[in-house]
């Protein structure tokens, strides 16, 4: 079982930055693929950013690219997102999540993750 924090959002102009941490509890955070989702309003949760059991391998939906890092500390049993440049049509509600893997692959579906965080709202003023 693995639960999950995220923290760090809030209220930033355009143009700020802003980094989301997810902090996961239980054993073996190594072994879990994670990846960051968004979802505003009326909207289906989408996949925002992705990265591998060994952090070698990521990718990104192509409205973030070069702005948005995804990386993870594994000793710390976190997994951080780094947004720059925010625009307003980033603003979400973003989620972490997690799942078991045996290979550096990302995942991209949401379906595709067993454990998920409770979210952490991103408001981007114009």
């Amino acid at each position: 079982q693995v639960q999950l924090v995220e923290s760090g959002g809030g209220l930033v102009q355009a143009g700020g930055s802003l980094r989301l941490s997810c902090a996961a509890s239980g054993r073996f955070f190594s072994n879990y693929a994670m990846g960051w989702f968004h979802q505003a309003p009326g909207k289906e949760r989408e996949f925002v950013a992705g990265i591998s059991i060994g952090g070698g391998i990521t990718d990104y939906t192509e409205s973030v690219k070069g702005r948005f890092t995804i990386f993870r500390d594994n000793a710390k049993s976190t997994v951080y997102l780094q947004m720059n440049t925010l625009k307003p049509e980033d603003a979400a509600l973003y989620y972490c999540a997690a799942r078991i893997a045996n290979s550096g692959r990302i995942y991209y579906r949401a379906n595709d993750y067993t454990y998920w965080g409770q979210g952490t709202q991103i408001t981007v003023s114009s």
